[in-house]
């Protein structure tokens, strides 16, 4: 199974774009592949990482609390349809959503909006994938501890894309997430406005997989508390078992699986671990990390 698999979600005259940090769209009906995307992660990354954290978390303190300084950059076309108001809706809901408000866990996790940009460019609003380092490159602030958030207009049935901890030494001016405008809280993308891509994405930013990497197969996502998972849930289903020889239902209300936004509610302990552990390893820039 890939690192990222996708689901065709259907609805009457609208086809729903996906949460994706994959390089190719699967082979849906009426999809198109894309040939140039987002990096994504390997498979076998999973495993690699798990391995790598073991070692690096040696004699390091991991923080029980973690606050995020979060740099907000609004892309436009002419008219701003973003406005300020919006990202800080977007904020109170990052920090609802890893706060425990709507189910699960309080991750420890918070953010801290310490500013919006506005840049009008066309081509960076229209296609952010296609001019991802040039925009970023560009826009980027602070250092690994910094989230820098992109609202930009994706398409070809992509909802957002996000780096990855582990990437950050390697391409630091890359790092950061992108979402659709229309995925914030109020937004217009039917499904999917709750403000949860934001969530979703920020949780990769924070060194968690989807929950159903590597789908059946050892070692899932890494994560003890949440359950194997053979496909990402598509809509909102009621129950479901995937991995039926491995204990636990699919953790289909989980922000990192691909529900609809009005199915998604929790993050588990383990994954509120694993989002300090990649904090302290990854992204702190204290001196004592």
């Amino acid at each position: 199974m890939t690192a990222v698999s996708l689901a065709c979600l259907l609805a009457v005259g609208f086809t729903p774009p996906l949460r994706t940090e994959a390089a190719q769209v699967s082979r849906c009906a009426g999809h198109v592949p894309r040939r140039t995307g987002p990096r994504s992660p390997k498979p076998e990354d999973v495993a690699k990482v798990l391995v790598e954290l073991g070692k690096r978390l040696s004699g390091v303190t991991t923080p029980t609390q973690v606050t995020v300084p979060t740099r907000v950059h609004v892309i436009t076309r002419g008219e701003r349809k973003v406005t300020d108001e919006d990202v800080k809706a977007q904020i109170d809901v990052l920090n609802s959503a890893y706060g425990g408000t709507y189910g699960g866990v309080d991750t420890g996790v918070r953010f801290r909006l310490d500013g919006i940009s506005v840049t009008d460019n066309a081509l960076w609003f229209n296609d952010p994938v296609g001019n991802e380092r040039l925009m970023k490159v560009a826009l980027h602030q602070g250092g690994a501890d910094t989230l820098n958030l992109y609202i930009a207009q994706l398409s070809e049935q992509m909802l957002g894309f996000a780096s990855y901890p582990y990437w950050y030494h390697e391409a630091p001016r890359l790092d950061g997430v992108v979402i659709d405008w229309r995925s914030l809280p109020g937004g217009a993308m039917t499904n999917y406005n709750r403000g949860f891509t934001g969530v979703h994405e920020i949780g990769h930013w924070l060194g968690l997989f989807h929950t159903f990497e590597n789908g059946c197969e050892l070692p899932g996502d890494g994560i003890a508390d949440t359950p194997m998972e053979a496909r990402p849930t598509e809509a909102c289903p009621a129950d479901k078992d995937s991995c039926a020889q491995h204990p636990g239902i699919d953790p289909a209300h989980n922000f990192m699986d691909y529900a609809h936004d009005k199915c998604m509610s929790e993050f588990t302990p383990g994954q509120a671990e694993r989002m300090h552990q990649m904090w302290a390893v990854y992204r702190n820039t204290t001196p004592s990390a």
